[in-house]
């Protein structure tokens, strides 16, 4: 069975496309912006990839065309697939019918820390032998790859662990993803407003995640903060489904006592009774809440806390998730994969009380479609006060003009070119410090270049 994939070097998309291969299909997929990790990682799994939309794309009439959230009518390959009446499926629909219908699943749904909480539940899961099937919206470098089906051996458990986006499924079906997977243990990391391209206001949000709830057995668990009261908002719609709550330094049946402020020590509570500590190379209270709520649902199937912080211990982070990819002439360049002022805002306070006065700077490309719309103007501006210096980057065809973050900052530099930039860093470079390139994207390959550079 030939399947191709429109959007395969998304992060879901191409997770997909390597269970799919790993199911034995041929797999295919096009997309306009193929670049690393994703499309390295597809090539090594045989599957051919293929640059821009074209309908010559679909001359071998796959059997099945699933299509990818980010494409709408009138591109031409859609298009194509409708003329000559092609058999297609959203992505998360194709995941339910074909890999998730037996399996236990645990979902990891939220704002900010899916990628990096699924990573670490499923990394537990495998340091205890489970062998856990996952699709994870990034890679997380325990394993090397976003997704499998299991872990090369029969998974007899039955898990599947999987980060649970509220964003739509396709142009023909709006519901969010999530709430196709139908997870028995479920994470509701916490909820703000984002994806402003497709929700009009955070109630819009708050219904979605509702829809999650209703899905969830009455035998399986919640876990969520103690203290997040949009999700509190949607656990009243109704919830039939037992919680848990996680909190640090508070009172919430699963605890973390901080030993670090920086979140690199913690001590694990479990209704008062210690646990153990993690220590680890992670910094940020929004890691400690990952942290937490991934020992939570790992006790859910039976795998002890003490197990679990032993498996935490020797976590390694997601890649582009405060990766540290040089340390160039006292300089230490990390690579961030930042969607969010929240998300900006936590990483840089981590940084901050991790390496005291120590120069920051952080660069940034507002490129998810949340930033790109300016809704978080204000709020962009003030998730940078933790940085020494905040440089943005403002292309041609953003939609707002960045100069209205000085209204609220006066660390921030507003540049129009990458160019620009780099010379900007160049001069940064000899004072040294921390330099946090914050991107979803490509960032027009500056990363490289700045390594060169300096």
């Amino acid at each position: 069975m030939h399947i191709h994939i429109l959007g395969i070097c998304g992060t879901f998309m191409g997770g997909l496309a390597v269970i799919a291969r790993q199911l034995g299909y041929e797999v295919s997929g096009s997309d306009q912006n193929v670049y690393p990790p994703m499309s390295t990682q597809l090539q090594q799994q045989g599957i051919q990839l293929m640059d821009g939309y074209r309908a010559e794309n679909l001359d071998s009439n796959p059997d099945l065309v699933i299509i990818g959230n980010a494409l709408s009518r009138g591109n031409p390959e859609v298009e194509e697939v409708l003329n000559k009446g092609l058999n297609y499926v959203s992505g998360p629909q194709w995941l339910a019918e074909h890999v998730l219908h037996d399996k236990w699943v645990l979902g990891v749904a939220g704002t900010h820390g899916k990628t990096t909480t699924t990573s670490m539940l499923s990394w537990i899961l495998e340091y205890q032998g489970f062998n856990p099937g996952f699709l994870i919206g990034g890679i997380p470098l325990n394993f090397g790859i976003s997704a499998r089906l299991d872990g090369g051996v029969e998974n007899k458990s039955g898990f599947f662990v999987i980060e649970a986006d509220e964003y739509d499924s396709a142009f023909f079906d709006k519901r969010s993803k999530f709430v196709h997977y139908r997870p028995r243990t479920a994470i509701l990391n916490n909820l703000e407003f984002d994806h402003a391209d497709i929700f009009p206001d955070l109630e819009a949000i708050k219904r979605q995640f509702h829809h999650l709830v209703r899905t969830i057995p009455s035998e399986g668990l919640i876990i969520c903060p103690e203290r997040d009261d949009n999700i509190h908002d949607v656990l009243t719609m109704g919830c039939w489904t037992p919680i848990e709550n996680t909190s640090i330094n508070g009172c919430s049946p699963w605890n973390a006592k901080l030993l670090k402020e920086d979140g690199s020590q913690f001590a694990v509570l479990f209704e008062n009774n210690e646990q153990g500590v993690v220590d680890w190379s992670l910094t940020g209270q929004h890691n400690v809440y990952n942290a937490l709520s991934a020992i939570a649902a790992a006790n859910h199937i039976g795998i002890l806390p003490k197990d679990s912080i032993a498996a935490l211990i020797q976590f390694i982070n997601v890649k582009r998730r405060m990766e540290v990819i040089a340390r160039i002439k006292g300089v230490t360049i990390y690579d961030d994969f930042a969607h969010h002022p929240t998300a900006i805002s936590t990483t840089l306070d981590g940084l901050r009380k991790q390496v005291g006065n120590e120069r920051i700077v952080a660069i940034v490309e507002p490129r998810s479609n949340t930033m790109r719309l300016g809704v978080h103007t204000e709020t962009l501006a003030k998730s940078l006060a933790n940085a020494d210096v905040a440089i943005i980057y403002q292309p041609k065809n953003l939609d707002w003009d960045l100069s209205r973050l000085n209204h609220y900052a006066d660390n921030i530099e507003i540049f129009q070119s990458i160019d620009a930039i780099i010379a900007k860093l160049k001069v940064e470079a000899c004072l040294g410090g921390h330099f946090v390139l914050m991107s979803n994207g490509s960032f027009g390959g500056i990363y490289q270049r700045l390594q060169e550079e300096i």
